[in-house]
């Protein structure tokens, strides 16, 4: 398809777009974590964590890990000019003050509401919620990175989510392999489509009503 970078990194080159120069942002495991390596070296931009960094930088280069720097998952990171560290408590503490601008995590249902289901599968061992229901709570911007379809073909995107949820109406945008999706009080409106998909792949691929924009972009 001659796209130039695998498809999880073209969601999380998408999510960069949406920081902007001076914020305060979180990122979740998996697909939120390739963010960093989508920002302009031109933005300040303060990447923090639950376990007590702010200002993670670009995830570094194999034999260059520090063995004592890594992100809330456990993965190695780097840090920037200016960055910082403290304990658990006060970085809950800055997550539930309202601090963070935006935080940008994976998902395993969004409803057309807003709904976040994103901490267990019922049956399935998992380490626990983390900071997601305080970040889905309190981050001034939500924005949801997943597959649009799960394992077996189903939308992730549904009418109500069957699955524990993590917080009710808290999701402002959703980005998939598919499009990006915005949440509305009025409903789910198709903003972007991503390439090599059609809106109509994406109407028949989401189990709830998408509302179009007015002018639906394309992403390469």
């Amino acid at each position: 398809m001659g796209l130039g970078i695998d498809v999880r990194n073209r969601i999380a080159r998408r999510a960069a777009q949406e920081i902007k120069n001076g914020m305060i942002v979180n990122l979740g495991i998996g697909i939120p974590s390739l963010v960093p390596n989508h920002l302009s070296e031109k933005l300040h931009v303060m990447i923090h964590a639950e376990n007590g960094v702010l200002g993670i930088g670009p995830s570094p280069m194999k034999k260059n890990e520090d063995a004592n720097l890594c992100n809330a998952a456990g993965y190695p990171v780097t840090i920037i000019k200016g960055s910082s560290y403290f304990d658990s408590s006060i970085a809950f503490g800055m997550i539930r003050r309202g601090y963070i601008d935006i935080t940008i995590l994976g998902s395993l249902q969004v409803s057309e509401s807003g709904d976040l289901a994103n901490w267990i599968v019922p049956g399935k061992r998992i380490p626990g919620m983390g900071g997601a229901m305080e970040l889905a709570q309190k981050a001034k911007k939500v924005i949801v990175l997943m597959n649009h379809l799960d394992k077996s073909g189903n939308s992730k995107i549904v009418k109500t989510c069957t699955l524990p949820l993590t917080s009710k109406g808290c999701v402002d945008l959703i980005i998939t392999d598919m499009a990006v999706i915005k949440v509305e009080n009025d409903g789910l409106y198709l903003i972007e489509v991503m390439s090599p998909y059609t809106t109509k792949d994406v109407i028949n691929n989401t189990n709830v009503e998408l509302k179009l924009s007015d002018s639906i972009s394309k992403i390469y």
